[in-house]
């Protein structure tokens, strides 16, 4: 990297390693006195959200002047793996808010809406989400789309349903996508910024996950929903664009939850080596047990720094770029090296931990319960091996 203020591919400056910092030390203190209670009850803490925003923790990407902290992608990527470090329940729920909606409405959104809907996400007072996948387009997500929009007069009038949506049930704002011109296929989509207090917009219900519980998922149902004309973001059919260079971003920030997740399973891994006997002896000098924690540190080290690499050059992708090119590969590269090394961390710190790994109530556990979403959310590890694959083989 050129200049001081980026981090280089192997280490933070003193800057970043701050904002990580202080990430790291709200997440042990705010967030993970939650993660028990919201694994266990499905369970939705209503203030943290404004504890965040008082925190100076939302709108990481988002100028000062919308009440932003007007950092890059970069420094959002660190404060996501130091909140994924101890609940990445929330570290989910806020990923969604902040990058899939948030960062999505300053990037894409004309001024009016930049003044109208930013500071109440960035304060904490709103939460955001984005309704994009469907019963029945997931991986086709574009193709496939069903949801239409047709206007009529000053509105759009919504019709269609989208599901997994994360902060379904709790959001105020949501980015939806939904097809204005069915002849044109996945050309035809346009974005739309709902309240969820517009008529025709309700929650159908709340779904109930293997992992990530207490991070409130729903499906969305929209039967006549009326929409300001003034609340379609960007133009008409020209969602596709806004779509694409999102999800790369979006690919780019699914890795430090990745990390962090693992950062917190060698930890927990290693204490229970170095304090758990068996025959008289620490399992943490056993041979067999070191070499698990040897390779769980490799994995997380190479994870860290291939997530830095990428979320810095994913910083610099302008309005209207992304998916395509190199940033379109690494991204999808990122996300899928480091959706399945998580796997394989956690896959080792429960045999570390045993029969304790195995119960329910464990925090390894949760961990462990956390991990395959990684490889399904934000595209399929199928999908982005297609990415990497078509990228490498583009002009060939």
């Amino acid at each position: 990297m050129s200049s001081d203020n980026e981090a280089n591919q192997f280490e933070l400056n003193h800057e970043q390693q701050l904002i990580f910092d202080n990430a790291d030390r709200f997440g042990r203190n705010e967030l993970y006195p939650l993660a028990q209670r919201m694994d266990d009850e499905e369970w939705w803490p209503d203030q943290i959200f404004p504890t965040m925003g008082q925190n100076g923790l939302l709108g990481i990407t988002v100028p000062e002047e919308y009440g932003g902290a007007g950092l890059d992608l970069l420094s959002a990527g660190l404060v996501l793996q130091g909140f994924a470090r101890w609940n990445h329940a929330l570290a989910l729920a806020w990923v969604a808010h902040d990058n899939l909606c948030l960062n999505n409405l300053y990037r894409h959104g004309n001024e009016a809406q930049r003044r109208k809907y930013l500071p109440g996400l960035c304060s904490g007072r709103s939460i955001g989400a984005l309704g994009l996948t469907e019963p029945g387009a997931g991986s086709d997500a574009l193709g496939s789309m069903q949801t239409t929009a047709r206007r009529d007069g000053d509105h759009y009038v919504l019709n269609g349903r989208k599901i997994y949506i994360t902060n379904g049930p709790v959001a105020d704002v949501l980015l939806v996508y939904a097809k204005t011109d069915r002849e044109k296929g996945a050309h035809g989509i346009s974005a739309f910024i709902v309240e969820s207090n517009m008529p025709g917009f309700k929650v159908a219900q709340k779904l109930i996950k293997m992992g990530y519980r207490g991070s409130q998922t729903a499906e969305l149902l929209f039967e006549d929903c009326r929409v300001p004309a003034e609340n379609l973001l960007g133009e008409e059919n020209r969602g596709v664009g806004i779509v694409m260079s999102g999800l790369d971003l979006e690919r780019a920030m699914i890795s430090p939850i990745c990390v962090g997740i693992a950062e917190r399973a060698l930890e927990l891994a290693v204490d229970y080596a170095a304090t758990r006997t068996q025959f008289g002896k620490t399992i943490g000098s056993f041979q067999m047990v070191q070499s698990m924690l040897a390779e769980m540190y490799t994995e997380v080290e190479v994870m860290r720094t291939f997530n830095f690499s990428v979320l810095a050059e994913a910083s610099r992708i302008a309005e209207g770029e992304g998916g395509r090119g190199e940033i379109h590969k690494r991204t999808a590269a990122s996300v899928m090296f480091c959706a399945q090394a998580v796997n394989r961390v956690l896959d080792k710190a429960v045999q570390v931990h045993g029969g304790t790994g195995y119960i329910w109530e464990s925090e390894i556990n949760r961990l462990f319960r956390s991990t395959k979403l990684l490889e399904i959310g934000a595209g399929t590890t199928e999908v982005r091996k297609l990415i990497i694959a078509g990228e490498l083989l583009k002009n060939r």
